[in-house]
């Protein structure tokens, strides 16, 4: 049993801290009052140095990750989330489906893009491979931003693994999003399904891209050629 406390990983974060960082981070996370991280706080960590730290304390125990998940200091929720995505892959069943109850329990903390995109898929995509996707479509039809997020980052799990059908439901759902996150997290999702298959992709934008937000559009067709490109901007397939 590990002796590693949570203690331990707060004292070791809080002295990687850096100010002028954390500053560059609440701008970057928009934390200002009225911004989608409003309120969040900092302490200055770069995301390599935090993963360097999460592969160093690997054997926390997930009662202690939980400590983190709950912190206000965002780069503790980071750390807590990155551990609990190692947890999870090396768990059982048992383990797998603690950690997932854990995670939807806990989605008013993972209240950034970074969080989300970190640990949505290896979660909550990968504990829900194999079972019933209803789950995604109650996140996918919450009023929370970052719930529906979550959905549709989650589904980045099956299209890795070539299944489409979810992630093509919810992009659907998110069509009429007001919120820019979600609509570069749906586009990014579309692309993803371009790069392993254009058809699928292009059923969809067919049928969809005149009334899909820019930002999503923009998003899907990225890596498309320019000339092909430019008509789906301007209305023309």
């Amino acid at each position: 049993m590990s002796s590693l406390k949570v203690r331990d990983v707060q004292k070791r974060l809080k002295n990687l801290g850096n100010k002028e960082y954390a500053a560059v981070s609440r701008r970057f996370f928009k934390t200002g009052p009225g911004e989608y991280g409003e309120g969040d706080i900092f302490i200055g960590i770069r995301v390599p140095v935090l993963r360097k730290l999460a592969s160093e304390c690997k054997d926390l125990p997930v009662s202690e990750i939980e400590i983190l998940l709950r912190s206000p200091i965002h780069e503790e929720r980071l750390i807590a989330l990155l551990l609990l995505v190692h947890t999870f892959k090396k768990g059982d069943g048992d383990i797998k489906e603690d950690i997932y109850d854990l995670y939807l329990e806990s989605t008013e903390l993972i209240n950034n893009w970074d969080l989300v995109d970190t640990s949505a898929e290896h979660i909550v995509g990968a504990y829900l491979m194999d079972k019933n996707k209803r789950p995604l479509y109650r996140l996918a039809k919450s009023k929370n931003l970052w719930d529906r997020r979550i959905a549709i980052m989650a589904t980045f799990h099956f299209v890795k693994r070539h299944g489409f059908s979810e992630t093509l439901k919810i992009s659907k759902m998110l069509l009429f999003d007001r919120q820019d996150l979600i609509h570069k997290a749906t586009g990014w999702m579309l692309r993803e399904i371009g790069k392993r298959d254009l058809r699928a992709e292009e059923t969809f934008l067919k049928e969809h891209y005149k009334k899909m937000p820019r930002t999503m559009l923009r998003y899907a067709i990225e890596r498309f050629p320019e000339e092909k490109r430019q008509r789906y901007l301007k209305g023309n397939i």
